[in-house]
């Protein structure tokens, strides 16, 4: 049967094509305020974002070896030594606070309580943290494995020593439960070992000690 409106759609979808092509209906709805010139809020002319750097810290280490393990000069080595790249660490790097139970990390702003809070278990050590009152706040909580991890010296040689001697005061022999869950083993957290500076993972019905963390100061 013959259709009279069919014979619109060729031409209105042809007419459409050539519009968009010329950059729009010429200032109609399409473009902001009608001003017609492409750099409204519409993606048409928008470049793509440009990628942002992420703010990492330096690692700390700043010597270098060769093949056998004896100290060289960086120059040129390309080492993490050499390079040290990533934002560099403040002077100093800790500021222990008034009433001398708090330190703040100058690097990445988090506070940290000078001394853990004991052995317990993975639970036990979360509620800890999370009701824990000092320093005259209360939000504080368990850190997460990342920023334990943020606390680890790379140029040091023993990581809790260094740490003693940037003001903290807690066991370093300890191993510090994270509030991180160990992907594919709920019954399993992340942890800490101190002395290596290096994360593993332990059962959360083990003991472990908690160093509580707030974002500060």
């Amino acid at each position: 049967m013959f259709n009279p409106k069919r014979l619109w759609v060729l031409p209105a979808f042809l007419i459409s094509l050539l519009l968009a092509a010329c950059g729009g209906g010429g200032g109609g709805a399409g473009s902001e305020g009608g001003s017609g010139s492409g750099s409204g809020s519409g993606s048409a002319g928008i470049p793509a974002p440009s990628a942002g750097l992420i703010a990492l810290p330096e690692t700390g280490q700043t010597t270098c070896i060769d093949a056998t393990g004896a100290a060289i000069a960086c120059a040129n080595t390309r080492q993490d030594g050499d390079r040290r790249a990533g934002v560099a660490w403040p002077n100093p790097r800790f500021t222990v606070d008034g009433t001398g139970n708090c330190i703040t990390d100058n690097l990445t702003g988090l506070m940290w309580a000078r001394q853990d809070g004991g052995f317990r278990t993975w639970q036990l050590g979360l509620d800890f943290a999370n009701s824990l009152d000092l320093c005259g706040f209360t939000d504080w909580r368990m850190p997460n494995r990342k920023e334990l991890l943020s606390l680890v010296n790379y140029g040091a040689g023993n990581i809790g020593v260094e740490l003693l001697n940037n003001g903290f005061t807690f066991q370093m022999e300890s191993n510090l439960w994270s509030s991180s869950s160990v992907a594919g083993s709920a019954a399993e957290a992340w942890t800490l070992i101190v002395l290596p500076g290096v994360l593993s993972q332990g059962p959360k019905s083990g003991g472990n000690h908690v160093l509580p963390v707030r974002a500060g100061p």
